[in-house]
C-alpha cells in the first residue's frame, strides 16, 4: 500500500510513470503518421510535463493562455500556438511574446479580429478557426462569408496565413468508440473540405481532441495534430473508452473526515475547490478509490466548497486517506498550485503548474 500519511489533504498526485507511458504513445503514433506533433499544454501547465510531451526535449506546443506560453517560453520553448480566438486587446501582449519567439501562431474566426490585426503594426503567424460540428468557436466551412473571410487572409499584408485549426471537443458528448471516431471523421472531413474550396493546399490542417486522437489508428488526413489530456487522461476519458483505466495519471488524495453509517455517508476533505463539479458518466464527481486505486463501492453524491459526500454502505473511519480518479484531469489539475509528483508507490517530486491567464 502507497504511503501518503505525511501529505496534506486534498493533494493532486501524478504518476509519472504513467504520463511518460502516454506521453511516449501518442508521440509515437504522430511520428508514424508523419504529422507535425504540437501537443496541448493546457491540461498539465508544467514545462516538466511539455517536456515528457517531446520525449524530454523542446518541441512545438500548444497553449490555451498566454501565461502557458510565457513560462513555456522561459523554459526553452520556441515554438508555439495559442489555440484560443485571440481578443484584440491581447494582440500587444502577443507581438511582444512573438518577438521572443522563433514562432507563435494565433488563431482567429472574425473578420474584427482581422481588422484589429491589420491595425496593430505587427505581422502575425494565424490560423483561421474552423466549426468541425463541436459549435464553441470557428467559422462555418460551409459559409461563403468563412470562404471570403479566408481570401482576405490570403491578401492581407499583415498576416502569415499558416492554417485552418478545429478542435472535436463534441467527442467528449459521445459514449462509443464508434461515435467517437465518426466525429474524428468529421473532424478531418470539415478541414479537407474547406481547404479544397478556397484552393489553398498548402494551408495546414491541425486537428486536436484526446479522444479522437487516441482512437484514430493514424492520422492520414491531417497535418498536425494537438491532443492534451492524454498526457493525464481522467475518469470520464475511461468511461467513453479513449484509454484504458490504467492510463489515468492522476488522483486526488483526500481523507474521511466524518463518517456517518446510520445514514451510509462520509464526508472527505476534498469539495469542489478539488474536484471540480464536473459529473462523471454514472460515477458521480469522481470515482472513489483505496490507496492503490483499487475502485470502492462508494459515489460522490454532493460537493460544497471544501467537503465532499460520498454514499457508501462500506464502513470507513475517519482519518482514512482515499484516492478520487477526477472526471476531468484539466480543471482538477487547475485547482492546485502544487502536484506531487510520485513513481513506484513513492513521493518523488513536485512540479508547480502554471496559474492565471
Amino acid at each position: 500500500m502507497d504511503d501518503f500519511s505525511q501529505l496534506t489533504t486534498p493533494a493532486f498526485l501524478v504518476d509519472r510513470t504513467v504520463v511518460a507511458r502516454n506521453c511516449e504513445r501518442m508521440r509515437t503514433k504522430a511520428a508514424a503518421s508523419d504529422v507535425i506533433f504540437r501537443p496541448h499544454v493546457k491540461t498539465h501547465k508544467t514545462v516538466e510535463v511539455a517536456r515528457m510531451q517531446h520525449g524530454g526535449g523542446i518541441g512545438p506546443v500548444t497553449v490555451s493562455t498566454l501565461a502557458e506560453a510565457e513560462q513555456l517560453a522561459e523554459g526553452g520553448f520556441r515554438d508555439m500556438t495559442y489555440a484560443v480566438p485571440i481578443a484584440p486587446e491581447k494582440l500587444a501582449r502577443a507581438a511582444g511574446l512573438a518577438k521572443r519567439l522563433d514562432r507563435l501562431n494565433i488563431l482567429i474566426d472574425s473578420r474584427a479580429v482581422l481588422q484589429a490585426i491589420e491595425s496593430s503594426g505587427f505581422t502575425f503567424d494565424v490560423f483561421l478557426k474552423v466549426d468541425c460540428g463541436y459549435h464553441r468557436a470557428g467559422v462555418d466551412p460551409e459559409s461563403p462569408e468563412s470562404a471570403q473571410l479566408a481570401a482576405d487572409m490570403m491578401r492581407s499584408a499583415s498576416v502569415r496565413f499558416r492554417g485552418l485549426l478545429t478542435h472535436a471537443g463534441h467527442s467528449y458528448n459521445v459514449r462509443t468508440i464508434d461515435e467517437i471516431l465518426a466525429v474524428a471523421a468529421q473532424e478531418t472531413d470539415s478541414l479537407t473540405r474547406f481547404r479544397e474550396r478556397i484552393g489553398a493546399p498548402a494551408l495546414l490542417r491541425s486537428i486536436g481532441s484526446t479522444p479522437t486522437a487516441s482512437l484514430v489508428t493514424n492520422f492520414d488526413d491531417a497535418d498536425e495534430i494537438r491532443p492534451g489530456n492524454y498526457v493525464f487522461y481522467d475518469a470520464f476519458q475511461a468511461t467513453i473508452g479513449s484509454c484504458r483505466p490504467e492510463d489515468v495519471a492522476v488522483s486526488v488524495l483526500t481523507t474521511v473526515i466524518g463518517a456517518y453509517p446510520e445514514r451510509d455517508a462520509l464526508m472527505i476533505d476534498a469539495g469542489a475547490l478539488a474536484l471540480s463539479k464536473d459529473l462523471g458518466a454514472g460515477s458521480g464527481y469522481g470515482l472513489v478509490c483505496d490507496l492503490d486505486l483499487n475502485p470502492l463501492p462508494m459515489t460522490i453524491e454532493t460537493l460544497s466548497q471544501e467537503h465532499g459526500k460520498i454514499r457508501t454502505q462500506h464502513p470507513v473511519p475517519v482519518g482514512t486517506q482515499l484516492r478520487i480518479l477526477p472526471n476531468h484531469s484539466c480543471l482538477t489539475a487547475a485547482m492546485f498550485d502544487m502536484y506531487h509528483v510520485i513513481e513506484g508507490g513513492r513521493v518523488v517530486g513536485e512540479w508547480r503548474p502554471v496559474r492565471g491567464w
